[in-house]
């Protein structure tokens, strides 16, 4: 008895704890509480799950439990069982991943209208880009990474000339409007992290990877690193802000684009030799 009651104040105890728990969920600032509810989904289908599976072995322990004068009759088939459990795990395990399908169909697919913002990361530290007036960001080599040029620009690019370089780890986003966020590294994985949106994704040196959101509340959110990256990773930090459309464009027109950063090529003459 004192196994079945074990069992029983597990289960107990787990829904309680649920119910009571210090630990909430961080409000949403972006649109991807379709993320919050797929994980929703998917932890009452296992916490049913759980409660049933304990709450049955305990049953079987206190309907089983040894007794004098009786014998166990070993009965190693039962079709019928073994179908209904089939049916009903199929019924579960499709109930938690035909949200996540829907989800990442959605994740997978940017809106034509999203702005792109590059994000670097290095350790430990994070640099930001946006696309000048003519809305395209120009092209981008680890190679090319110095003092002077630590995004890696490549300096004969056109289209990179009036590109928007955030030179504080703070970067400010327009509420309401989609942001495809790229992001590369150049040394270690990272992973771009903002927990109020939810989305994120790694950082693959050598490649750009991507995910998209839309900041749907003002308001100052932190940037953390989801890998460990290395000693100072928990030092990795920085700060999203999404302002008002207003604050927005006074923030950028106060930014510096990367023609205004590059020092003015040094050009030197050699005079002829008089006679």
């Amino acid at each position: 008895m004192a196994v079945v009651l074990v069992l029983v104040l597990v289960v107990v105890g787990s829904v309680v704890f649920h119910l009571v728990s210090p630990w909430w969920w961080t409000p949403i600032a972006s649109n991807w509480n379709y993320i919050d509810n797929t994980i929703i989904i998917t932890f009452w289908i296992t916490g049913v799950v759980f409660a049933a599976v304990v709450l049955f072995m305990a049953y079987c322990v206190y309907r089983f439990r040894h007794k004098e004068g009786q014998k166990a009759h070993y009965e190693p088939e039962n079709k019928r069982l073994e179908w209904w459990l089939t049916v009903i795990t199929g019924f579960g395990v499709a109930a938690m991943l035909v949200p996540g399908l829907f989800v990442w169909h959605r994740f997978v697919t940017v809106p034509t209208d999203a702005t792109e913002v590059e994000v670097l990361g290095q350790q430990w530290q994070w640099s930001f880009r946006l696309p000048g007036k003519d809305g395209k960001l120009g092209l981008a080599e680890t190679s090319l990474v110095t003092s002077d040029n630590p995004l890696g620009l490549k300096t004969d690019d056109p289209n990179g000339q009036d590109d928007v370089i955030v030179q504080a780890a703070d970067l400010h986003l327009p509420i309401g409007k989609p942001v495809k966020m790229l992001l590369r590294s150049i040394d270690v994985l990272h992973d771009f992290y903002v927990p109020e949106f939810r989305a994120k994704m790694d950082m693959i040196p050598g490649s750009v990877t991507y995910f998209w959101f839309t900041p749907t509340r003002t308001g100052t959110f932190e940037v953390l690193c989801a890998e460990l990256c290395g000693q100072g990773h928990p030092f990795m930090r920085g700060v999203v802000m999404v302002d008002t459309e207003e604050d927005y464009t006074a923030w950028l027109g106060q930014q510096q684009t990367f023609a205004q950063l590059t020092p003015p090529q040094q050009t030197s003459s050699v005079e002829p030799a008089s006679h």
